[in-house]
């Protein structure tokens, strides 16, 4: 049986559920989704697209530190929008941070957690 290791920081929002922040199995690194909430604070950052992708970035950021990898890691991202008009602005601030392109799946959904604009999940290779 593969060795699975779970991957916390106190950099990124803490788990509020039976879940981990990301854990890596077999080189890889699987994240569950980053909302926009402040690791310090537990509240939600911002109320525009841009501000939350930018905290959910950087919480993303904290988690691959974490690992001891960085962004050009990444392979695939899943992005939830609570409001696909808002794609070109949250595709700007993830093209500052993703300049490697992974491949991307980018989705609508009705409702994420604390009511936030914007959810990202990723796959990474160690």
């Amino acid at each position: 049986m593969p060795e699975i290791c779970k991957i916390a920081t106190e950099k990124a929002p803490k788990a509020i559920g039976p879940y981990s922040q990301a854990v890596t199995v077999n080189g890889v690194l699987y994240s569950s989704g980053q909302i926009p909430l402040d690791p310090e604070t537990g509240l939600v950052v911002g109320t525009d697209i841009e501000t939350q992708t930018r905290r959910v970035m950087e919480n993303i950021s904290a988690v691959l530190e974490e690992a001891g990898i960085g962004f050009k890691n990444v392979v695939k991202t899943t992005c939830f929008l609570k409001d696909l008009s808002d794609f070109a602005a949250f595709n700007a601030v993830y093209a500052e941070y993703f300049v490697s392109l992974p491949a991307r799946s980018c989705v609508e959904v009705s409702a994420l957690p604390r009511d936030v604009l914007v959810e990202v999940e990723i796959i990474a290779v160690l």
